[in-house]
């Protein structure tokens, strides 16, 4: 009994002094590995970081690690007070350099399914049913062409007024389909059965005629090229559409 007792013990010495020179050993290559280049402290995420997560909660989700200075990211943040009042826009994971460019103040925080407004520019939204929306498979980011018809006594116009005008959000909208594995067909999600809001990013006066066709006419949207072809577009009635040349 006493035999094992003794073994026991001396095992358990064995492991506690292999242990003390293991972490030796690593922490002297680590100094090997360092010794004679230039290092920085790094700030880096101690645990997941969501987004939305203001600075001033990183203290405790946050650790200080010493990397050689290239392997440090330009624009890392060397001071937590900076992002005070600001708050992430994406998701950190744990070992992740803090980068300024992943904090904004809440306010300048781009809702998910959304595009920044260009500097100078207004929003306003219309409510389109599917076919007048390309089939609702718009999304935050497209241009679009705008096109008013209008009824009348004289049988009606239709012509597109605007082009190139910037998707900024689509509401209503069902989720896009998974993309397809290696070799297999693409699949068309379900049509949208209900209406969408389609908001755009415009001039003031763009605005103007987005309003005045959405309160007196009927609104179609066409899903546009970079630089379109719009040189050949006109005025349509009755009197002009059979005579014009499509091709």
């Amino acid at each position: 009994m006493r035999r094992r007792l003794l073994a026991a013990v001396a095992a358990l010495v064995l492991l506690v002094v292999g242990t003390v020179v293991l972490v030796g050993y690593v922490r002297g290559a680590e100094n090997r590995a360092l010794a004679g280049v230039q290092t920085v402290d790094v700030l880096v995420a101690g645990a997941s970081i969501p987004a939305g997560t203001p600075g001033s909660a990183l203290a405790g989700l946050v650790r200080t690690e010493l990397l050689p200075s290239k392997a440090a990211l330009p624009g890392r943040v060397t001071d937590l007070a900076a992002l005070a009042d600001r708050v992430t826009t994406v998701d950190l994971a744990p070992g992740e350099q803090l980068l300024g460019s992943r904090f904004v103040r809440p306010e300048e925080r781009q809702a998910p399914g959304t595009v920044p407004v260009p500097e100078g520019m207004q929003e306003v939204s219309i409510v389109l049913e599917p076919q007048r929306a390309v089939g609702g498979r718009l999304a935050a980011g497209d241009t679009v062409g705008i096109f008013v018809s209008m009824g009348g006594d004289a049988g009606g116009t239709t012509h597109a007024v605007l082009h190139e005008v910037l998707v900024t959000q689509v509401q209503g909208a069902p989720a896009p389909p998974a993309p397809p594995a290696d070799g297999a067909s693409a699949v068309s999600g379900p049509a949208p059965s209900g209406s969408l809001m389609i908001t755009f990013a415009v001039t003031a006066a763009q605005a103007e005629a987005i309003v005045f066709g959405a309160e007196h006419a009927s609104i179609w949207l066409s899903l546009e090229p970079v630089d379109p072809d719009v040189a050949r577009t006109q005025v349509l009635t009755p009197d002009t559409i059979y005579g014009k040349a499509y091709s």
